[in-house]
């Protein structure tokens, strides 16, 4: 199985390059219209459509590089995908190219204008040289072995000082070298003993042929097998590679479907004056769950007699026989035992996902006509589809495309929704992503909104944003926070214009937000909080939002933005450093003066100054994640390094100071993500109490 990790975007459309889009089980693309949401994952939907999405350079190729392109489209790639192995695909990649385990578990699958895959594998790597201690070390072990050895035999006798000697003009040869390349083995070799022979007893064979092994592995790295020089390995990713589906115009089901247009719409027949391109998909999916084709529930509404007749095809005065009439009568009570069957079968497995209400549907077969009604527990009495809301409509068409289409090709498939529930209600659309959360446990699932409601508060870092820069061209980004640059300014517009954040939508979703300084603090929270409630250690008075003000400087701002009617100022937490204090002096002596316990300082949790979120984490946690930065360096590892009972943040600088390293570009972010991750799988017992009952301690505060 693969696992989509990251995607790219190249040269399609609107996307010169949209730079690497990590994706989650769930992943959401926010954005307004136009910014060319759609257009990143009809990209991704061509790498390897289920159905349909053929590539059209003259449409898919940005327009002012087509006429350079068309002619090249096998050196164009338009698509980048790098996909996660799961332990049985990489034993078969490990089994078919003998390769190193570490490089097949990522393999990277492009896509160019011409159809072609290309393939690789970005974690297999070539050492240039190895440490020379690797080899002395091997050699000295082996020499320190053979001198408690015995030789056995009168054959034996002079072949243990033989190989000793050979050991020691190995390591006269390694004197004085660091560092080793692939011409020294053949150096080394030369070293090795000639005429020795192996007989049942010996001790000394078996040493030096160890030995020679060893040194063998350590050279092998310097040339290792690589995946992607095998045909059979790709053969098998491309095997192996997830299929995608793409929804975007979802045909709502209509109450009352004309049977007889229903029947040429399916037989790919045009009906004049009537646009069915929206309808065709849903009509599909419908008539195959109910395991009836159009013409069959026609026939539902007819008298068998005309059945009969009608089957004959061509006008005649001839009666049908008894035999044939009482077929035609039993085929059609089977019908409508499918008919009645497929409608409970429709209300049991939609009660499963859509938590609205209770729903009961009911299909029928009426004259030319296949209606469905809908009754529900606040209105027993049956209701036409139409004549309920656009909401139901629209999750009603998408539950039976999914539900038909997955027993199928979606299987295992990446699901794409374009613009999905525009048209539920917002308390809809929150149920909307918990329905993509139970997708998600056997589809991964990228959706694309412009929706508040549709963002996941609680896993905030799931948005991507999308939008369009001076050139008219589409951006994608993870930095969800406010910077003094040009592109994060556009960001941070794009997500507010977006999701709309004001506080009719906190309210509209009963939420009580908190502002916090930062995308960071906001994952750690969010962290905490499903911690805390999974092991029954909190429980809030409403759903808790934390929203990130992009930095101390923006607390202001987003606090004028989500303030009630009635005047009433959200939480805030702030630092312990400098610019937290600051900051909770400022809105003290301004804003919060008549209400300064609506400030929570992280400092009040801390035995030390200056302490930030950070530092609320178990430091071994935190230690684990922040030890991924600082992967090339080989001295010294960060936890050994980092001092509990002081502020972590100025340590992870020093750390990085001191080996000279510069800490990338939202690195507090990363980490964060990383603990969150870790959060959620942890199990009962991983956090130490004394950070349990400062985090209930902290979140008591919040139940105002």
């Amino acid at each position: 199985m693969m696992t989509l990790k990251r995607f790219r975007v190249m040269n399609f459309r609107s996307i010169m390059d949209s730079g690497w889009i990590d994706c989650d089980d769930v992943t959401s693309l926010v954005g307004i219209n136009e910014a060319g949401k759609s257009n990143v994952i009809l990209a991704l939907w061509k790498l390897h459509p289920v159905r349909d999405g053929e590539i059209d350079a003259l449409h898919d190729m940005p327009t002012k590089e087509y006429s350079s392109w068309r002619s090249i489209p096998e050196k164009i790639v338009f698509i980048s995908a790098d996909f996660e192995l799961d332990s049985a695909l990489i034993d078969k990649v490990v089994n078919l190219c003998k390769c190193d385990r570490d490089a097949a578990t990522v393999v990277n699958i492009q896509r160019r204008y011409d159809g072609k895959y290309l393939i690789s594998f970005p974690n297999y790597k070539r050492e240039q040289s190895i440490d020379t201690t690797i080899v002395t070390e091997i050699v000295s072990d082996a020499a320190t072995q053979l001198s408690g050895l015995k030789e056995k035999t009168k054959a034996e006798v002079g072949i243990k000082e033989k190989v000793f000697a050979s050991y020691q003009n190995i390591l006269s040869l390694l004197s004085g070298k660091t560092t080793l390349v692939q011409s020294d083995l053949d150096e080394i070799k030369s070293k090795y003993p000639t005429g020795i022979t192996q007989s049942a007893t010996s001790e000394i064979y078996p040493n030096l042929q160890n030995t020679q092994r060893a040194i063998a592995d350590a050279f092998s790295v310097l040339n290792p097998s690589n995946p992607t020089d095998n045909a059979e390995t790709r053969k098998l990713m491309l095997a192996e590679m997830p299929s995608f589906v793409y929804y975007s115009n979802y045909g709502n089901l209509d109450a009352q479907i004309y049977l007889p247009h229903a029947i040429k719409w399916l037989n790919n027949e045009e009906v004049a004056g009537i646009d069915s391109s929206a309808k065709v998909r849903t009509l599909r999916v419908l008539f195959d769950f109910v395991k009836l084709n159009p013409q069959e529930v026609l026939d539902l509404g007819k008298d068998p007699v005309k059945i009969v007749r009608d089957s004959y095809g061509r006008e005649t005065t001839t009666q049908p026989t008894d035999e044939e009439i009482k077929k035609a009568t039993e085929q059609k009570a089977a019908r409508a035992i499918l008919l009645n069957s497929a409608s409970t079968d429709l209300t049991r497995k939609f009660r499963e996902w859509w938590k609205q209400g209770n729903y009961v549907f009911r299909f029928q077969a009426d004259g030319e006509f296949f209606k469905i009604w809908v009754s529900d527990d606040k209105r027993p009495e049956e209701i036409e589809l139409e004549r309920r809301s656009t909401g139901l409509q629209w999750f009603l068409s998408f539950f039976l495309i999914f539900l038909v289409e997955s027993q199928e090709a979606h299987k295992g498939a990446i699901l794409l929704l374009d613009e999905a529930g525009q048209s539920l209600h917002p308390l809809a659309q929150k149920d909307l992503i918990a329905f993509f959360d139970n997708l998600a446990k056997t589809n991964q699932l990228i959706y694309t909104t412009h929706s508040p409601f549709l963002v996941d508060t609680s896993n905030i870092d799931r948005a991507k944003v999308v939008y369009s820069d001076d050139n008219g061209l589409t951006v994608v980004s993870s930095d969800l926070r406010a910077a003094d640059d040009k592109l994060n300014e556009k960001s941070i517009y794009a997500v507010h214009a977006a999701l709309g954040l004001s506080v009719s939508d906190i309210l509209l979703q009963g939420c009580q937000p908190v502002i916090v300084e930062g995308p960071s603090d906001q994952h750690y929270f969010n962290a905490i909080k499903l911690y805390l409630i999974r092991n029954k250690k909190y429980a809030p008075n409403m759903e808790l939002v934390f929203m990130p003000s992009g930095g101390v400087r923006g607390v202001a701002g987003v606090v004028s933005i989500v303030s009630g009617k009635d005047g009433e100022l959200p939480l805030v937490i702030l630092d312990a450093d400098g610019s937290g204090k600051g900051a909770k002096d400022k809105l003290q002596s301004g804003l919060y003066k008549h209400n300064t316990d609506a400030i929570i300082d992280v400092g009040e949790f801390l035995d030390f100054d200056d302490g930030e979120v950070e530092d609320l984490l178990p430091p071994k946690l935190m230690a684990r994640q922040i030890g991924r930065l600082f992967r090339d360096v080989e001295d010294e590892d960060f936890e050994d390094f980092l001092v509990t009972g002081q502020a972590i943040v100025p340590q992870v600088e020093a750390f990085a100071a001191k080996y000279n390293i510069s800490l990338p570009k939202g690195w507090k972010v990363d980490v964060a993500k990383g603990v969150k991750q870790q959060l959620q799988k942890a199990k009962t017992g991983t956090v130490p109490d004394e950070y349990l009952e400062k985090w209930e301690t902290l979140f008591d505060k919040f139940n105002r």
